[in-house]
C-alpha cells in the first residue's frame, strides 16, 4: 500500500477508533460488573499513590513493603511527575492542581547528576508537557488557576540540559547526560536502539510549544542515524556505538532495547503528520513480519542473516499488538495478543523473559516489574473490536495484581512469576501506565466520560503512557498559513539559550575542554537534513531518494553471506508453520468442547513447533556470545 493511500486509514485507525459502534460487554462481565472493576483499578491508583505520597515523597519511588522512599532517576519527585496526567484522567482535580503547583515551586534542574536521556525524557520531560497541556487549556476541564506555563519552562530547561548528549558525529545520543556539566568524558559510547530513538514525539511537542527547532531536529537527526545504519533487509540491531555508528550488538527483535523505536517512528508521524517517519515505519514493520514473526510469536534474529539467535518472548513485546491496532493491522495483534496472554495464564504475570524453545520462564527473567505492555494492547484491541474477550482479560490481570502484587503501601514487584515472591519496589510507570490502561479499558466498557476518549482533543500516547494532543498547535505547526483558520506562528526561530555550566562540558574523547555550542549543531543539522536527507520533491522519485536514507555499510561477514540461503529456508519455514498453527483463525472463539486452557496450552505449542524447525538455522556465533542480561 502506497504512503498516501495508508494515511487515511492510519489516522482514522488512531485517531477516531473511539467511534466504533458496538458496546456489547463480555458474557462474564455484566455493565455493572465493568463499573465495579473501574472503581476497583481507581482504588488501586489511590492505594499506591496515597502510600508514595506518606511514605516516599518527595523522593522518586516508593518501597511498598517497607514503607519508604529511594531515589531512583534524580530525585525531583519521579513518581509524582509520572502521575500527573493520571490524576487528571481520574478527574482529580484537587490533587491535580496541587501536585502542579508543587512541582512548579519545588522541582529544579540544575543538579550535579547523571541521568538516563531515554528515562529523563519519557518519564519527566513527557510528564511534565502532559500536565502542561492539560493544566493551561480550560477546554480540558483541568485548569489550573493562577497556572502561568511553570511546567513548560521546566521541561524546555530539562531539555535544554540534555542537549548535550547529541553532540555526536552519528547525531545519535550518548544514553546518559549529567544535568549540570553535560556528558562526561568517561561516558560509554555504547547506547540502546529505543534509547536513541524514541525521543521524537517529547522532545518534537516541546520543539513545537517553545517554536524552537533544535529540539525535534535533534531527535529527528538520531532517528535518521539509526535508520540511516540499518541491515540490507532493514532490521536494526539492540546496541550501537554513537561515534562509529558500527552495531555493537546484532539481535534484532521487538523487544528489549529496540521496541519503542518501532512505537515511536508511527506515532511521530501520527501525531506530527512528517511521511518521513511513516515511510521508515512502513519499511521497519514489513521487515519485522518478513524476518521476526513466526506467528503468532517474535523471535530475536541475526540483523543481517535472519538467523534465529534467541526464540525468546520477553515481556517488553506485549506492546506491539497495540501498535499493530495503531497501524491498522489488527488480525496478526489479535493472534499475538492471544499468545501472549497465555503465558500470563500460566504463571499469573509475565516473565521478563519466557523461552519459546523450552517453554519454560528464561533462567534469570524470571520477574515481573508491573509492566504496562500486555495490558496496554489489551485497551487498544478492545477499543479497536470492542470484541467480549478483552474484558475478562483485563479482570483476569486486575485479579492477578490484587492477589499477587498488593502490599501494605502499594504494589510489589514479583521477583518470580511460579513462586509469586514480592520484591519491595514500585517503578513510575506503574501509576503513569499499567494502572491508567487499566481504567481506560473498563471506563471504556461503560461510558467512556474522560478526557481522553470525550475530551476536546484525539490524543497520541508516549510509550510511557502519557497522552499527547494532536492540537493544531502540535500538528499543524508546519502547516502554511494562506487559508483561513490555519494555525500560523510566524516565521521567526525561537532562541537557544544554555546556561554557562553546560558548556564546561569535556570533549568526548576526554582530550581537551570544549565548548558545546547549540548554533553548531543546527549549522550541521541544516546541512544534513536540508541537503543530504531532503532532495526535493520529485514526483519520480521514491522516498528513499527523497529523504536520502541510504546504508552505511559495513563488511560483509560470514553470517550475512550464510543469511542469503538461512533467509529462503526461514520463508519455506514460515510458510508451513502458517499452515499448521492453528485451525481455528479466530484464537478467541473456542472449538467445541475445547476449554481456556487447552487453547492456553495450544498457543505454548505452536512456538515449540516454530523453533525446533529453525534451530538448525541458529547462527553460533552469535548465540554463543549472546548476553543473557
Amino acid at each position: 500500500m502506497q504512503i498516501r493511500e495508508m494515511r487515511p486509514l492510519l489516522l482514522y485507525v488512531a485517531l477516531a477508533i473511539a467511534y466504533t459502534g458496538a458496546t456489547t460487554l463480555a458474557d462474564g462481565v455484566s455493565p455493572q460488573e465493568a463499573r465495579q472493576l473501574r472503581d476497583e483499578v481507581r482504588d488501586m491508583f489511590y492505594h499506591a499513590f496515597n502510600g508514595y505520597m506518606e511514605h516516599a515523597f518527595p523522593l522518586d519511588e516508593l518501597r511498598p513493603l517497607s514503607c519508604k522512599g529511594e531515589d531512583s532517576l534524580g530525585g525531583y519527585a519521579l513518581t509524582l511527575i509520572d502521575s500527573l496526567d493520571t490524576l487528571a484522567l481520574l478527574g482529580d482535580r484537587e490533587n491535580f492542581s496541587s501536585a502542579v503547583e508543587w512541582v512548579s515551586r519545588n522541582v529544579q534542574f540544575n543538579i550535579d547528576k547523571t541521568v538516563s536521556v531515554f528515562e529523563t525524557t519519557i518519564r519527566i520531560l513527557g510528564g511534565l508537557l502532559s500536565a502542561h497541556l492539560i493544566a493551561s487549556d480550560y477546554v480540558t476541564g483541568m485548569k489550573v488557576q493562577n497556572y502561568n506555563n511553570e511546567l513548560l519552562h521546566l521541561a524546555e530547561d530539562l531539555a535544554l540540559r540534555m542537549l548535550p548528549a547529541f553532540d555526536t558525529p552519528t547525531g545519535i545520543p550518548f544514553g546518559s547526560v549529567n544535568l549540570r556539566h553535560g556528558v562526561d568524558e568517561n561516558e560509554s559510547k555504547i547506547t540502546s536502539t529505543a534509547g536513541g530513538g524514541t525521543l521524537t514525539l517529547e522532545f518534537g511537542v516541546l520543539g513545537r510549544l517553545t517554536n524552537n527547532t533544535i529540539f525535534e531536529r535533534v531527535t529527528k537527526n538520531a532517528v535518521r542515524g539509526i535508520w540511516a545504519r540499518r541491515s540490507k533487509i532493514d532490521l536494526v540491531g539492540a546496541h550501537i556505538n554513537v561515534f562509529s555508528g558500527e552495531w555493537t550488538q546484532k539481535d534484532a527483535g521487538i523487544g528489549t532495547s529496540i521496541d519503542s523505536f518501532y512505537e515511536y517512528l508511527l506515532k511521530a508521524y501520527l501525531l506530527f503528520g512528517d511521511e518521513e517517519y511513516l515511510f521508515m515505519f512502513q519499511e521497519a514493520y514489513k521487515a519485522a513480519l518478513r524476518y521476526l514473526h513466526h506467528d503468532p510469536w517474535y523471535v530475536e534474529v541475526n540483523m543481517n542473516s535472519a538467523a534465529t539467535v534467541w526464540p525468546l518472548f520477553n515481556s517488553l513485546q506485549a506492546f506491539w499488538p497495540g501498535l499493530q491496532v495503531l497501524a491498522g493491522d489488527i488480525d496478526p495483534a489479535i493472534r499475538t495478543h492471544a499468545a501472549f496472554f497465555s503465558v500470563w495464564k500460566k504463571y499469573g504475570f509475565t516473565p521478563e523473559g519466557f523461552n519459546l524453545a523450552t517453554l519454560s520462564v528464561q533462567n534469570g527473567q524470571r520477574s515481573y516489574p508491573l509492566r504496562p505492555e500486555l495490558i496496554e494492547s489489551t485497551y487498544w484491541l478492545y477499543k479497536a473490536t470492542r470484541d467480549s474477550r478483552y474484558l475478562e482479560v483485563g479482570r483476569d490481570m486486575l485479579a492477578s495484581l490484587q492477589y499477587g502484587a498488593k502490599c501494605p503501601c502499594g504494589y510489589c514487584h514479583i521477583s518470580d512469576v511460579e513462586s509469586h515472591k514480592q520484591d519491595d519496589h514500585m517503578e513510575s510507570f506503574f501509576l503513569a501506565e499499567t494502572v491508567k490502561y487499566l481504567w481506560l479499558l473498563f471506563d471504556l466498557a461503560v461510558d467512556s466520560d474522560n478526557i481522553v476518549e470525550s475530551g476536546p482533543y484525539k490524543y497520541i500516547f508516549s510509550t510511557e503512557g502519557h497522552f499527547l494532543p494532536a492540537t493544531p498547535e502540535i500538528s499543524l505547526a508546519n502547516e502554511h498559513c494562506s487559508y483561513v483558520g490555519a494555525f500560523c506562528k510566524g516565521d521567526e526561530r525561537g532562541s537557544y539559550e544554555i546556561s554557562s555550566n553546560i558548556r564546561d562540558s569535556k570533549d568526548r574523547n576526554g582530550t581537551q575542554k570544549v565548548e558545546f555550542d547549540a548554533s553548531l549543531i543546527a549549522k550541521s543539522l541544516d546541512l544534513v537534513g536540508a541537503t543530504s536527507f531532503v532532495k526535493g520533491n520529485c514526483v519520480g522519485l521514491t522516498h528513499a531518494q527523497k529523504f536520502g536514507i541510504s546504508y552505511f555499510e559495513e563488511k560483509e561477514d560470514q553470517s550475512t553471506v550464510e543469511g542469503k540461503e538461512i533467509r529462503t529456508e526461514l520463508e519455506e519455514k514460515t510458510e508451513i508453520g502458517d499452515d499448521n498453527t492453528v485451525e481455528n483463525e479466530n484464537p478467541g472463539k473456542l472449538s467445541d468442547g475445547e476449554t481456556n486452557e487447552e487453547k492456553d496450552e495450544e498457543f505454548l505449542k505452536i512456538s515449540q513447533f516454530v523453533i525446533k524447525g529453525d534451530n538448525k538455522n541458529v547462527n553460533q556465533e552469535a548465540q554463543t556470545t549472546h548476553d543473557d542480561s
